[in-house]
């Protein structure tokens, strides 16, 4: 669930069509863009629903859910060249969430959250034409409460939203890793503090530094450095990533997360059409170096559009692979794909000890309309005898921009597991076909 530039961390729907940040309502300009000062509004509704649920807990049989999100962020952006040298850039704004009903079905909101927060704050500077050897904006720096992406299979945004319900520390619940509902649709995006420095712009040879500290709970408030180095051409790019762990806060550690501290995670990717028009591949292969072992994660995707075709259909496969005790780190929907309505958010881990195959079908019977079909195949590699994640699903969905503001957003899904509560895997009732759906209405001005 989320758009390549900004959307919700988990939503399906938003990943593949939707782009709010494309929409702002300019309040001033000035020099035909010289100076530009922008008010941004981006809501979204949303109803759930789902005939089984994946809590854990027997005492919640047959385990159908009712629950509903909601969010809205709101406040200004812009940029000036009236310096010496360059233009700088910022942005303010807040957002507000909330989740009603029985809370979702993967048990992570009760339902009753509401929360109203800084979202945005952020500065930053473009070179422009200072340096000429580096292109024009060929040093970028920024430094704030801002959104991040490194390359998205390692860094997508800091949006893991859970709500009251996720205690995952046995004995603690005083809801310390609430951030106010809307857990599906995922809004809060931002880091809470950042310094990046981009290089040579975004052709030929460039690069960056970033520094992350993040204020989510969900994510024990990780402390990351990171570098990346890519080379870029008509036809694709290639290139690295390299994070390194800094610290995290002992207080919301659970899990392994305090083997982040000391991590080392390197990165080999690529991505482009490799000159054959209306194609897209793209792969990573990442290594994680942290006190308990190396562990390893890399995908495939394989995609081509029919553009001569009508309604412009679009056909891709993605194969993906995550070894044991692999950690998602701030992984999120990259390249505009996540891995599955239900298995990704409610059903279990999809991010570590997992094989997963998914197809993904597109096709746009007008310019305002895309209807999608994705199938996915989830594998667990080990430990099956003690709790097993392997499954199936099928999702149908679409996206119909009403007007320019508004996007309604209709899901289906299936999801089928081989095991359920009471033999080992984690879905209420039985293991027969849970089915899902979800209406969302977007807003952009």
């Amino acid at each position: 669930m989320r758009t390549a530039n900004y959307a919700p961390l988990l939503s399906l729907v938003a990943l593949c069509t939707f782009e709010p940040q494309a929409h702002a309502y300019q309040l001033y300009n000035e020099d035909e863009g010289g100076t530009v000062l922008n008010a941004d509004l981006w809501a979204g509704f949303g109803w759930f629903g789902s005939e089984k649920n994946y809590i854990g807990d027997p005492q919640r049989e047959p385990g159908r859910m009712r629950w509903q999100e909601g969010f809205a962020k709101y406040g200004l952006n812009g940029t000036t060249d009236k310096i010496n040298a360059g233009s700088i850039y910022g942005g303010l704004s807040w957002i507000s969430t909330g989740s009603w009903g029985d809370g979702d079905a993967g048990g992570l909101t009760a339902g009753d959250e509401r929360r109203t927060a800084v979202e945005d704050a952020y500065l930053g500077w473009k070179s422009g034409d200072l340096i000429p050897a580096l292109g024009k904006d060929g040093v970028d720096f920024s430094f704030g409460r801002q959104l991040v992406t490194v390359d998205g299979f390692l860094i997508t945004d800091d949006g893991f939203a859970p709500g009251k319900a996720f205690n995952p520390i046995e004995g603690v619940t005083d809801g310390r890793f609430n951030r106010g509902g809307a857990f599906y649709l995922g809004p809060r995006l931002a880091f809470g503090n950042t310094a990046v420095l981009k290089l040579g712009g975004t052709q030929g040879l460039h690069g960056s530094l970033i520094w992350l500290k993040s204020d989510n709970p969900g994510q024990s408030k990780t402390e990351v450095a990171a570098a990346t180095l890519d080379y870029t051409t008509p036809v694709g790019s290639i290139g690295s990533t390299y994070v390194h762990g800094l610290d995290v806060e002992e207080r919301f550690a659970f899990g392994d997360r305090l083997e982040r501290k000391g991590m080392n995670i390197y990165s080999i990717r690529g991505q482009g059409n490799a000159g054959i028009e209306n194609a897209d591949f793209a792969f990573e292969v990442a290594r994680q170096e942290k006190r308990s072992g190396s562990q390893r994660a890399m995908f495939f995707d394989a995609g081509y559009t029919f553009a001569d075709t009508p309604w412009q259909p679009t056909v891709s496969y993605r194969y993906s692979r995550y070894s044991e005790g692999y950690d998602f780190l701030f992984q999120g929907g990259f390249r505009k794909r996540y891995q599955g309505e239900i298995a990704a958010n409610y059903a279990g881990s999809v991010t570590s000890n997992m094989a997963i195959n998914d197809v993904l079908l597109s096709v746009n019977p007008t310019e305002k309309l895309t209807l999608n079909a994705m199938a996915f195949n989830y594998h667990q590699l080990s430990r099956r005898h003690e709790r097993d994640f392997t499954a199936r699903e099928v999702d149908l969905f679409l996206d119909w921009m009403v007007t320019d503001n508004v996007t309604l957003s209709p899901l289906v899904g299936f999801y089928k597991p081989e095991k359920w509560l009471g033999d080992g895997g984690l879905q209420s009732g039985s293991a027969s076909t849970n089915t899902y759906f979800q209406f969302i209405v977007w807003v952009t001005f």
